[in-house]
């Protein structure tokens, strides 16, 4: 569904577009301010939409907030850009002119941990659930605030790198999973072998909670604010789907899936050894 003129201004706010803003003529990498010399490099975000003056809309906002900008406006191009560029997080329609967003989400979680946060005109329960299971890590309705999009966007990346090195102990980058390992750098479970199994980012977040936390009792509410969730009532049981897509993983790396134990009414718990 294509916005109309009172959508888009409630979408940009107070934003007013830059005098250098131009039409989009297909899916390009878009200009950016050359970085000061020492500088990092700023993080790209993967912009997709069909409609152009929706994604001026966010490449605006975006650039203006330090971040780099490439747009796409199909599943080719999303994927695409995932093998040609550091991509650190992807904005995703729903409701594409040629492609489904939530192919698109399957797509991307079979090859890459990336963050995706949907930003639809679709708005009901079942959307916004169905989203999140199948691998988006947070969902905005449009119209939108850019601001809000913007601190859920920053939020989204806090997310993937929650422990900062000056605070994690010495050597605990790996920590034991069972006869797995769970490698807090990068993200994602390991086998006796060496080889490594992705993590979404939410079943990291979950890994990490549960292996941090040993013997523990851990609630639905506990592990919602473990992996960044704010709506109770719709992530409640995408944490179920959630577990159960690591138990998977698990069983697949050799793993025991029933280290991660439910309990019935209360939460779930790790049975694992960890480092001591």
């Amino acid at each position: 569904m294509q916005p109309n003129v009172t959508q888009l201004r409630q979408a940009t706010g107070a934003l007013k577009p830059l005098a250098h803003s131009r039409p989009d003529e297909g899916p390009h990498v878009a200009n950016t301010c050359a970085p000061r010399t020492g500088a990092q490099t700023p993080r790209r975000i993967a912009v997709v939409d069909d409609d152009p003056r929706i994604r001026r809309v966010l490449r605006t906002a975006l650039e203006g907030a330090g971040f780099a900008v490439t747009e796409a406006n199909s599943e080719a191009d999303v994927l695409a850009a995932l093998r040609l560029r550091d991509i650190a997080l992807i904005t995703l329609d729903l409701t594409l002119r040629h492609d489904d967003g939530l192919s698109i989400v399957r797509s991307v979680r079979r090859i890459s941990s990336v963050p995706v946060v949907v930003v639809s005109g679709r708005s009901s329960d079942i959307d916004r659930i169905v989203a999140l299971e199948v691998g988006a890590d947070d969902y905005v309705v449009k119209p939108f605030n850019v601001r809000e999009v913007l601190a859920r966007i920053r939020a989204v990346l806090r997310r993937t790198n929650p422990y900062p090195a000056a605070l994690a102990a010495p050597g605990s980058d790996i920590l034991p999973f069972g006869v797995l390992a769970l490698d807090v750098a990068a993200h994602d479970l390991k086998t006796p072998a060496g080889k490594a199994l992705s993590l979404t980012t939410t079943e990291f977040r979950l890994a990490d909670a549960f292996v941090r936390h040993p013997g523990r009792v851990l609630s639905r509410d506990f592990l919602i604010d473990a992996v960044g969730g704010s709506d109770a009532e719709l992530l409640e049981r995408c944490i179920d789907t959630n577990v159960s897509r690591l138990r998977r993983k698990i069983a697949e790396g050799g793993g025991d899936p029933h280290l991660i134990k439910t309990v019935r009414g209360a939460g779930y718990m790790f049975t694992g050894k960890t480092r001591t």
